[in-house]
């Protein structure tokens, strides 16, 4: 449809002879946030690579932003990208300054090549009072905490101002306050004005703040199921995705799953 913000037409990736993404026919219309969840191995980094661009499909058509791949620019289409993902992170040298770093996320790199504007610092401080994390911008980046070091991810990406944020797996190594802050983070911004469209990409299923209200769930690399939370975060679909006995619970918004210790051990029985 012509106001989809995002929209793949029976997309299949395939490397090596092995089938990474089959047939995958997904839309976002603009205002919507969506999680993508699944087993690990089930494609959701894959699918990310493809929004963005840096893999192309072997069959299928891709639309980002509006802008079908193939009659668009791709490097000017990232421009308009947000991307969080644990891979930047090592790519940062210790002794980087927050501020900095958070600059660089208007020239897309790791570093600053080009010399910055005053409103270029500007702008990086407001962004960072909006993470969160304006107080530590001096600070040099070997010494900050996990959840400091994810906040300054988002805070780079948010740096162009970009229509369309990709997080993958933010909350990965993160304490149980580091998560509910940077999670509580992640619900103001999608609630905010001129919000960006966030996909936020994991297999927990308690990361899901209310902000978010679709899923897409993958399966060996299918979709096994796509719509609203309602619709899609019930026990049997999601046994179903992870293999795994459970009961799913709402409470207050958020999203719970029970497993019983005896599921665990049907489904992961001891050799010998």
């Amino acid at each position: 449809m012509e106001n989809d913000w995002i929209r793949l037409d029976k997309v299949s990736l395939v490397r090596n002879r092995k089938t990474i993404l089959e047939a995958i026919q997904w839309s976002v219309s603009p205002g919507d946030h969506w999680v993508v969840m699944g087993a690990n191995g089930s494609g959701k980094t894959t699918l990310l690579q493809l929004l963005a661009g840096y893999l192309w499909p072997t069959r299928g058509n891709i639309t980002v932003l509006g802008e079908r791949f193939g009659h668009t620019d791709l490097r000017t289409l990232r421009k308009k990208i947000g991307w969080v993902g644990s891979f930047l992170q090592i790519q940062v040298p210790p002794s980087e300054r927050p501020v900095d770093f958070i600059v660089s996320g208007k020239f897309a790199s790791i570093g600053i090549f080009e010399q910055p504007a005053e409103d270029d610092y500007r702008h990086a401080y407001q962004v960072a009072c909006r993470l969160r994390v304006d107080k530590i911008l001096q600070s040099p980046y070997g010494v900050l905490s996990q959840g400091e070091k994810q906040r300054l991810l988002i805070a780079r990406a948010l740096m162009h101002n970009p229509q369309l944020v990709i997080l993958d797996e933010p909350c990965a190594g993160l304490d149980l306050a580091a998560r509910e802050q940077l999670l509580q983070i992640l619900q103001d911004l999608g609630s905010s004005a001129n919000s960006p469209t966030l996909i936020y990409v994991t297999h927990h299923l308690e990361e899901i703040v209310p902000i978010f209200t679709h899923t897409l769930l993958l399966k060996d690399g299918k979709i096994l199921a796509q719509g609203t939370n309602e619709d899609i975060l019930r026990s049997s679909l999601l046994q179903e995705a992870f293999g795994l006995a459970m009961e799913v619970v709402k409470d207050k918004g958020r999203y719970w799953a029970h497993i019983q210790a005896d599921a665990v051990a049907k489904a992961f029985p001891r050799e010998g």
